[in-house]
């Protein structure tokens, strides 16, 4: 039995999301500031610089989260690695390696909780029953999720995804029915979600951090030939194609 005082019912801790076994907070302020660093602090919160933290209720869920996030834990919690036997250790390594995710990803369960290390980033709680049970993430975003969803590498439909649109030839997806946790360089209220059926989009520059699986991502011309490319000024876009959903953010990540 434990009772936890003086954390979300602070008068300085703000609930912002709760969503499945997740629950993100927001200091409101920060209150341990020094004369030196007072005056950015003050301008920092004011434009909404702050920090956030999630809470991960394993009651309602095993949890996997990012290698290196737990902050601290209390109750009835064990860790795990996940694997399930070498097969599952070889494809979690080569994973890991194509995608820039760490190929470990620890999984907790049982009755307690886990709080995550805080981040000046957005949090996002997706439901993934509203993305088709499929996503695939840009790298870096990915956070937490429920351990009962599967991970996976996608490739690209093409090289020229990867080579001429300086990414990387595999992404992160996620699959299943459960709640992913992300880690956004923008607030959920400037993404910006398109939903496409049967169509197409076509963006210039690396602005989608999220798209639904069943999406065909390549990268080509902006025009049908290189002299209408070239007097376009855009070159090269990112094409989104089929039916499905993308998360935009409103500028360049890079």
């Amino acid at each position: 039995m434990y009772k936890i005082s003086n954390f979300t019912n602070n008068d300085d801790v703000k609930i912002l999301k709760e969503l499945g076994p997740f629950k993100v907070i927001e200091y409101v302020k920060d209150l341990s500031v020094t004369p030196q660093t007072a005056q950015i602090c003050y301008f920092s919160n004011l434009m909404n610089v702050r920090k956030r933290q999630v809470i991960c209720n394993l009651a309602k869920s095993s949890i996997t989260i990012q290698a290196g996030a737990m902050q601290w834990m209390i109750g009835d919690v064990n860790a795990t690695t996940g694997i399930k036997g070498a097969g599952d250790l070889f494809s979690k390594m080569v994973r890991g390696k194509v995608t820039g995710e760490s190929a470990i990803k620890p999984e907790y369960v049982g009755t307690g909780e886990i709080v995550l290390e805080p981040t000046y980033k957005h949090i996002l709680l997706l439901n993934l029953e509203e993305w088709n049970n499929s996503i695939v993430l840009d790298d870096g975003l990915f956070l937490a999720c429920e351990s009962c969803l599967k991970q996976k590498a996608v490739m690209r439909n093409n090289i020229s995804s990867a080579v001429a649109g300086n990414e990387g030839l595999f992404n992160l997806g996620i699959e299943g029915k459960g709640v992913l946790c992300l880690e956004s360089p923008c607030p959920q209220e400037e993404l910006i979600e398109i939903e496409l059926e049967n169509d197409v989009i076509k963006i210039d520059g690396n602005m989608a951090i999220a798209w639904s699986g069943s999406l065909e991502f390549t990268v080509e011309r902006s025009g049908k030939t290189l002299i209408g490319s070239a007097a376009s000024g855009e070159g090269l876009v990112n094409v989104f194609r089929g039916t499905g959903k993308v998360l935009i953010a409103p500028v360049d990540k890079m």
